[in-house]
């Protein structure tokens, strides 16, 4: 008997090579982007294969905790290579030896990482200074890429609406950033 549409998810619970091959077949591409859209910045071409059999070899592993249907495990994978891809983020990030004149990355010094690590800390704490619904449509916004007719349907929203809430958000927190750069100086 073959994997197909109906029967991959048991086959692969019960460790058939072949439901290996046809999530394979069929989640490569998924896997393949989630994985280089993380890992793309360190323009390693092996380290990102090698994220990709990681996360294969993990399915394979931990097909038996897995519940649901189709749908859950197309985000159950999604979610393995998003993880699996930021923990061999971390751990290149961790063996990298940083030049202390020169980040390797971007050709910016030390100290320009960490006014931008410093920037992006404050924008976290003026956006949570926002309304909870609107925190959110940023959160999901800028920070977890999700496109905005997906929020609005999330919200139960127009995309209009939406994209009002955003212009809105990002007015109040030029104006926050502009109080905040007058009472420094």
């Amino acid at each position: 008997m073959k994997s197909n549409e109906e029967n991959y998810i048991r086959r692969l619970k019960n460790k058939k090579e072949d439901a290996l091959e046809f999530i394979v077949d069929k989640y490569l591409a998924l896997v393949k982007s989630t994985v280089y859209k993380v890992l793309s910045p360190l323009k390693r071409d092996g380290i990102i294969e090698e994220c990709i059999n990681d996360v294969f070899f993990s399915i394979w592993n931990h097909s038996g905790k897995f519940k649901g249907g189709d749908v859950e495990f197309k985000k159950w994978i999604y979610k393995i290579a998003k993880f699996r891809a930021i923990d061999c983020y971390r751990k290149e990030i961790k063996n990298t030896e940083v030049s202390l004149e020169r980040d390797i990355s971007g050709g910016k010094s030390i100290e320009d990482e960490i006014i931008i690590t410093e920037g992006k800390d404050e924008l976290i704490v003026l956006i949570n200074s926002l309304e909870s619904i609107d925190r959110d449509i940023f959160i999901m916004k800028f920070f977890l890429d999700v496109k905005s007719d997906a929020i609005a349907k999330k919200f139960g929203m127009s995309r209009a609406a939406i994209d009002n809430r955003i212009y809105r958000g990002k007015k109040k927190l030029s104006k926050k950033v502009t109080s905040l750069n007058l009472e420094v100086v």
